[in-house]
């Protein structure tokens, strides 16, 4: 079809450029249609094909809840995940590929809580036709926190209390084995086996953060991603920033910030992997005018893990790095390699976000309205 037009576009007057998109374009609407529009005949969740010799393509938007997928899933899933390391889900806008890789998958696992505030709306759209599942669904409302600020919304950071993120185990363990029941037994086995880890890092994270000096269990961070982690841990969370990086510290703010790292002699102050550090430098630069020096203590990982590959990649790797480092900065005792005897005890560098985990992780925060509106069509095609 491309080769006629082409030939007979030297004997007649050139095709407009709106018309020859629209001959490309229509196609692939159409194919997005297809792949939007079929049902399943069960409501819960897609029926797998006959053939279980192949793995179920699983996505995960973050980090955390890949982790889930992969250790509950081993050798029966392939998981793509779409916000990579350093990659902030507040602020995340899908891509046309994302909302594509998406649509592929045979299951797609998400945190829900608000966390992937600008993905929302996608993955609403297409949990009609396919089976999508907010991993936090699985946890008592009364373990939830509900800041005044939040506006009657619940505080999506759970994964920073380990023993609340462990109950989440159970609903990526109970659809998995609905969509392919003849390994429900491996995924049982899997998900006890990843339990018993998470109640090994909790106990260790009481034990380890129950060593600061009281007067020292203060911890200040870009965003107020760590009120579970301060919960779970008995430490007194502050935050620069609101739950959401989308809001802004005002100079209210890091005054009253700077007025307490004085009046408790608070040694370190925390940055984090996916947030901006500006708001924590004037901390640290309105202390020092105020006569009282305060340290960076390290990075912490918040709303992403690591890279891809390193031990800081893995939720376990994550949580242990953050327990130690912020252990260690506070005056706490510290095993020299942490939880599993891995953890370097340097401040980690959040210079280099890898973004690797999916394609469409590059630019996707990118403020396009063109990237936008082409998604919006698609999903809603």
């Amino acid at each position: 079809m491309c080769i006629l037009v082409l030939s007979l576009s030297r004997f007649f007057v050139p095709i407009s450029r709106e018309l020859i998109n629209q001959a490309v374009l229509l196609p692939l609407a159409i194919c997005v249609a297809c792949v939007g529009c079929g049902k399943s005949s069960n409501d819960s969740i897609a029926l797998p094909s006959e053939d279980h010799g192949s793995t179920a393509n699983v996505v995960a938007t973050v980090g955390m809840v890949a982790e889930l997928v992969r250790n509950v899933g081993g050798e029966h899933v392939q998981v793509t995940q779409i916000c990579g390391s350093g990659v902030d889900p507040h602020l995340y806008k899908p891509t046309r590929d994302d909302v594509q890789t998406i649509m592929g998958a045979d299951v797609v696992f998400y945190c829900g809580l608000m966390l992937e505030g600008k993905m929302a709306d996608v993955l609403k759209k297409i949990s009609s036709n396919k089976p999508v599942f907010a991993v936090t669904e699985a946890i008592d409302k009364a373990t939830l926190f509900q800041p005044p600020e939040f506006e009657g919304h619940y505080d999506p950071h759970v994964w920073n209390d380990v023993s609340a993120w462990a109950e989440c185990v159970t609903i990526v363990e109970q659809e998995l084995a609905k969509f392919d029941p003849k390994h429900a037994e491996d995924y049982a086995a899997n998900a006890k086996q990843y339990r018993a880890e998470f109640t090994k890092l909790h106990e260790y994270g009481v034990k380890v953060l129950g060593s600061i000096p009281e007067k020292s269990r203060v911890l200040i961070t870009s965003h107020d991603a760590f009120n579970y982690f301060g919960r779970a841990y008995g430490l007194d969370v502050l935050g620069v920033q609101g739950l959401s990086t989308e809001s802004e510290a005002g100079i209210q703010r890091i005054n009253e910030l700077v007025d307490l790292l004085v009046e408790k002699s608070v040694k370190a102050v925390f940055v984090e992997s996916s947030v901006s550090r500006k708001n924590i430098d004037a901390l640290v630069e309105g202390a020092k005018s105020r006569g009282h020096d305060v340290v960076v203590g390290g990075e912490l990982f918040s709303d992403a893990m690591g890279a891809t590959g390193t031990y800081e990649g893995t939720y376990l790797g994550m949580l242990d790095h953050n327990i130690s480092t912020a252990a260690r900065a506070l005056g706490g005792d510290v095993p020299p390699g942490g939880f599993q005897g891995k953890h370097s005890g340097s401040e980690h560098s959040g210079s280099e976000h890898s973004g690797s985990e999916h394609s469409g992780s590059e630019g996707g925060g990118a403020d396009s309205s063109v990237q936008e509106n082409a998604v919006q069509e698609k999903v809603a095609s």
